[in-house]
């Protein structure tokens, strides 16, 4: 059962809630897929389900096409948020880490030409890999963070939230607005260029500058 961690391996007294991700936020992003930029924040919802820790083994379902990486910040926050503003937002998040939204990509795209929701590629059992989290008190500038992902020691992602289109304040108030956050609750920040397809085998090592690593193996389950 997934349990928040702080950095240091010890449990967050926090429920393992909702987690809201935030789509096409890195430009690099939107033109390595070819997409349009956003008028508005892009969110969806991975249910509580989604989350595994992200450590050891990340196991990825193996008969359903392709399953990229999508390296992200992931704020975890400590407060009911409601209609907040954005310089009331940052006031609730109890730290920072790091998340990875696994997509199966093949059913995305099948999804998408569609025009059907992304739940079937984003929100399946596992899909959220979180790192421990440093508490928020610890990062002076988190909107300067810088975060990377080597797979098989081969640099795939390498990100800055200074980058981001909207920024941590903006999207966590903007949220608050579309429906409630509860403590416990995760946002993912998006994801810079970089994605890709990860394969049963790959190492995974994934970097928070100057505050935490994690490592993991990629297996493959059907």
């Amino acid at each position: 059962m997934y349990q928040h961690l702080d950095n240091k391996g010890n449990v967050i007294g926090l429920p393992a809630g909702k987690t809201v991700c935030v789509g096409r936020n890195y430009l690099d992003h939107i033109q390595e897929l070819n997409n349009e930029v956003p008028e508005q924040p892009l969110l969806f919802i991975k249910p509580s389900t989604a989350l595994v820790t992200f450590a050891g083994e990340i196991r990825i379902p193996s008969d359903l096409g392709a399953c990229h990486n999508e390296l992200e910040i992931a704020v975890l926050i400590g407060q009911t948020l409601s209609h907040v503003a954005p310089e009331q937002a940052m006031q609730a998040v109890w730290g920072y880490g790091l998340g990875l939204d696994l997509t199966l990509r093949d059913v995305q795209d099948k999804m998408k030409a569609k025009g059907q929701p992304w739940e079937r590629a984003k929100a399946f059992d596992g899909s959220c890999p979180l790192s421990g989290f440093v508490p928020a008190i610890e990062v002076q500038e988190p909107q300067h963070l810088s975060f990377n992902l080597w797979v098989n020691e081969q640099v795939r992602q390498q990100g800055n939230a200074a980058l981001m289109i909207h920024n941590m304040a903006a999207l966590i108030s903007e949220i608050s607005r579309c429906f409630t956050l509860l403590p416990g609750d995760v946002v993912l920040t998006g994801t810079p260029k970089g994605v890709g397809p990860l394969l049963p085998e790959d190492s995974l090592k994934a970097e928070l500058c100057g505050y935490l690593q994690v490592d993991a193996q990629v297996r493959g389950v059907c």
